[in-house]
C-alpha cells in the first residue's frame, strides 16, 4: 500500500500529465486534422497540411484550436491516472529490482484498462466539441449543439442516455495494447541504453519515445479509427446497436470502411496522426524525464525505479 500511496508515484503522475498537456498544445493542429481524416470520410484533401489550410480558409485562423480545453483537461486526467497507475503497479511488482519487456507490458496494459474505464466519458465529450461547427464533406453526419463540457454531458445524458458516455469503450479496451506497447518499447529502448551510459540526454529520451509510439500507433491505428467515430457518435450508420461499441459495431464500421476505400481507408489519416502522435509522444517524454528529475533532484530523493 505505501508503494501505491507513494510521494514517487505522484511525482510521476505529476510530470506525466504536465508533459502531455504541454506537448498535445505545441502539436494540437495536428491532431485535429487527424480527426477530421477519420471522421469525415468524404473530404477530399488526404495530407495533413491540405486538410490544415482547408479548415483554416473555411472556419477561421482559430479553428485548428476548436476543443483545446477539453481536449486538455481530458488528457491531463488521463495521464494522471495512467501515469500514476503505471508506476504504482510497477513499483508494487518489481520492488526496487530490475524490471523486464513482459513486465512492462502487462502493468502497461492494466494502467490501460483502469484509465480507460474512468475516463472515456471525457473523451467522448470532447471528441464532440472538438468537431462542432466543422464544415463536413459526409452528409451521413448529425451536426451537435454544446455549449460546453458540462452542456455537453447534460445533452449526451439527456438524449442519449448515460451509457452513451461510454460509447467506443470496447474499442478503447482493445487499444489499451497502444500505450503498453508504447511503454514496453520505451523502457526496453531506455534500458539498453542505460546499459552502455550512465545518463540519456534530452535527444536520447526524445528519439526512443518517438520510436516506441510510431511502432504502437501503426500496430494500432485501424482500431483508432474506428474509435473515433464512435465517440463522435453522430454518423446515421447501424444505430440500432451503437451502445458502447460493440464488437459486432467496430467489425461492421471496419467492413464499412474497406468496402468503401479499400484496405488503405483503414489507416486514412495516418500521416497526420503518426506525425502529431509521435512528435507529442516524444516530447511529453522528455518534459516528463525532465521534471521528473528536477523534482526528485531539488526534494533531495532518488527515484527507486532503476529502468
Amino acid at each position: 500500500m505505501a508503494s501505491v500511496l507513494s510521494y514517487e508515484s505522484l511525482v510521476h503522475a505529476v510530470a506525466g500529465a504536465v508533459g502531455s498537456m504541454t506537448a498535445m498544445t505545441v502539436f494540437f493542429p495536428l491532431d485535429t486534422a487527424r480527426l477530421r481524416l477519420q471522421v469525415d470520410e468524404k473530404r477530399k484533401s488526404k495530407t495533413t497540411h491540405m486538410v490544415l489550410l482547408e479548415i483554416i480558409k473555411e472556419e477561421g485562423l482559430l479553428a485548428p484550436y476548436r476543443g483545446w480545453f477539453p481536449v486538455i483537461s481530458s488528457l491531463c486526467c488521463s495521464n494522471f491516472v495512467y501515469f500514476y497507475t503505471f508506476n504504482s503497479l510497477k513499483a508494487v511488482w518489481v520492488k526496487g529490482q530490475h524490471s523486464t519487456t513482459g513486465k512492462d507490458l502487462v502493468v502497461g496494459f492494466v494502467a490501460g484498462v483502469v484509465n480507460v474505464l474512468l475516463t472515456t466519458p471525457l473523451w467522448v465529450v470532447n471528441t464532440r466539441l472538438k468537431l462542432q461547427g466543422a464544415k463536413f464533406r459526409n452528409e451521413d453526419i448529425v451536426p451537435t449543439n454544446y455549449s460546453g463540457v458540462i452542456d455537453a454531458f447534460h445533452q449526451i445524458i439527456r438524449d442519449e442516455g448515460i451509457l452513451a458516455l461510454w460509447n467506443g469503450t470496447f474499442p478503447s479496451l482493445l487499444l489499451v495494447f497502444n500505450p503498453a506497447i508504447q511503454f514496453m518499447f520505451y523502457e526496453g529502448l531506455k534500458r539498453q541504453l542505460l546499459k552502455k551510459r550512465m545518463k540519456l540526454s534530452s535527444l536520447d529520451v526524445f528519439l526512443i519515445g518517438a520510436i516506441a509510439k510510431a511502432i504502437a500507433t501503426t500496430v494500432t491505428y485501424p482500431l483508432q479509427t474506428v474509435q473515433s467515430i464512435l465517440r463522435f457518435g453522430h454518423h446515421r450508420l447501424n444505430p440500432e446497436n451503437r451502445t458502447l461499441g460493440s464488437l459486432r459495431n467496430i467489425l461492421y464500421l471496419l467492413h464499412q470502411r474497406v468496402r468503401r476505400f479499400g484496405i488503405m481507408g483503414l489507416y486514412k489519416g495516418l500521416e497526420a496522426k503518426l506525425l502529431q502522435t509521435v512528435l507529442t509522444a516524444a516530447l511529453m517524454f522528455l518534459v516528463y524525464e525532465k521534471l521528473t528529475a528536477a523534482t526528485f533532484t531539488v526534494m533531495g530523493l532518488k527515484s527507486a525505479r532503476k529502468r
